[in-house]
């Protein structure tokens, strides 16, 4: 929500204080998290009866300086509620991650990506300064020039290192609609060769492309989707309705065209949560009828599929028809562009996942981000798949798979979902010496938990 500026700002100092007061009111050696109404995380996590810190006053916009093109926002705030308070000036943020419930502060120090992350790199590379709460109880202000180090770890810590108060983020100026093409391949290849020219020139057929991303269904359908800004009038889909916009892709050769509000366009993958909602049955014409549009969200999706997991609905059912019970694997990994097509058809051969999502990225930023070290200047293909398959032998087996051969592919995963790497894999892959420097000197008591811990141990 977006208030008046003197009004944000004064909630917002309001706010800070009583989640000081949260902080102060716990014991010395009480552990450290956010109280928090939703997730977009996908662990498994033991249960915990710990207190969590009062954010209630950290979910707001506090300022668009729409001259800047700069948004002050507060660390809780969704991207929903940033949307709604930029786009009226015009703006949206550089980035927009699919799901609306997901926060800028989450975003940042978990990462984020969608489909101008080609252009724009990661959400936290539009971060121009941000306050932190950190384990030792301080707020701190972190930008490239002031506490460096922290600012530079912060991106992939996952809450370890503090949790995001304020940030000042950049924004862009956007169009009020999006015309979208949909091109068809019949060969993996093809497609990652023609994403990788668009990402190189930036262009279609010499059209400025604003928006990249893409559709397997299969190892002979697949799909780039490219959008382009305009401000030209006419008439748009509406997705929100009966028709499902990843159907809506599918065709039989060649390319199709489409067109979205700026707004839909940004919210596309959420009132599908992608084309997850078809296991709750929102997708059957007669259900989707009757499901009230309010509901049709990925953050409905989510409480489902928690009250799920809570009663183990899908393994008793598996367990009637006589299968073994399901593996979640809920991943994002990025691989090298090079190496997509040979990770797409591994993955094709062993996984049984369809469809999977793709997005070509590449950093903004030459100096890196040590806790999550993708190469400045190289492209990289985000590859996202959200299923369940049948157990193996050992516990987490697919998922292991899938990170043995990221690795050696030289790729990295998001650290979101379920992990199973071993301390020293852990700390090749995502920058344990910067990590320890940073925790040290900004939690020396370890009031938070450490990343290892958080990410693969806490099972």
């Amino acid at each position: 929500m977006s208030v008046p500026a003197t009004d944000a700002r004064t909630a917002h100092a309001a706010g800070v204080e009583r989640l000081l007061e949260s902080y102060r009111a716990l014991p010395a050696t009480a552990p450290v998290r956010l109280a928090k109404p939703t997730s977009n995380l996908f662990r498994s996590r033991a249960d915990t009866d710990a207190r969590g810190l009062d954010t209630s006053g950290l979910t707001h916009v506090i300022g668009v300086d729409a001259e800047a093109r700069t948004a002050d926002v507060a660390g809780m705030c969704t991207y929903e509620d940033l949307v709604a308070a930029t786009l009226p000036h015009g703006l949206a943020p550089l980035v927009v991650p699919q799901l609306k419930t997901i926060t800028l502060g989450g975003a940042v120090t978990g990462l984020g990506i969608e489909s101008t992350s080609f252009r724009n790199g990661m959400p936290h590379e539009s971060v121009l300064e941000l306050d932190i709460l950190t384990g030792a109880g301080a707020v701190l202000t972190a930008s490239p020039g002031e506490h460096a180090d922290l600012f530079r770890a912060f991106p992939n810590s996952y809450g370890t290192l503090g949790y995001a108060v304020r940030l000042r983020i950049e924004l862009e100026p956007v169009r009020p609609f999006v015309a979208l093409t949909h091109l068809r391949f019949n060969a993996l290849a093809d497609l990652v060769a023609a994403m990788d020219r668009i990402v190189a020139t930036g262009s279609l057929d010499g059209i400025p492309v604003d928006y990249l991303d893409g559709v397997v269904f299969s190892a002979d359908e697949s799909y780039l989707c490219v959008g382009v800004q305009t401000a030209a009038p006419g008439p748009v889909s509406d997705y929100t309705r009966q028709q499902v916009y990843y159907r809506s892709i599918q065709h039989d050769d060649g390319a199709t065209a489409d067109r979205l509000t700026i707004h839909d366009y940004l919210w596309r993958w959420d009132t599908d949560w992608f084309w997850c909602s078809e296991a709750f049955g929102a997708q059957h014409p007669l259900i989707r009828r009757l499901w009230p549009r309010r509901y049709r969200r990925s953050s409905s999706y989510w409480k489902l599929m928690k009250l799920e997991r809570r009663f183990d609905v899908g393994d008793r059912l598996e367990k009637l028809r006589g299968r073994p019970p399901r593996e979640r694997v809920i991943q994002d990994i990025e691989v090298p562009i090079e190496r997509c097509a040979e990770f797409l058809e591994w993955f094709l051969g062993n996984v049984p996942i369809e469809p999977i999502w793709l997005c070509p990225l590449r950093l903004r930023d030459d100096a890196g981000w040590p806790l999550y070290p993708l190469e400045p200047r190289r492209t990289y293909v985000n590859v996202g798949f959200w299923s369940t398959v049948p157990v193996g032998v050992a516990e987490g087996e697919t998922n292991r798979r899938i990170e043995r051969e990221v690795a050696e592919l030289d790729g990295h995963k998001s650290l979101y979902s379920d992990a199973f790497y071993s301390r020293a894999e852990f700390d090749a892959l995502y920058g344990g010496d910067a990590y320890r420097a940073a925790k040290q000197r900004y939690d020396p008591d370890g009031r938070l938990l450490d990343l290892y811990a958080k990410a693969v141990q806490r099972r």
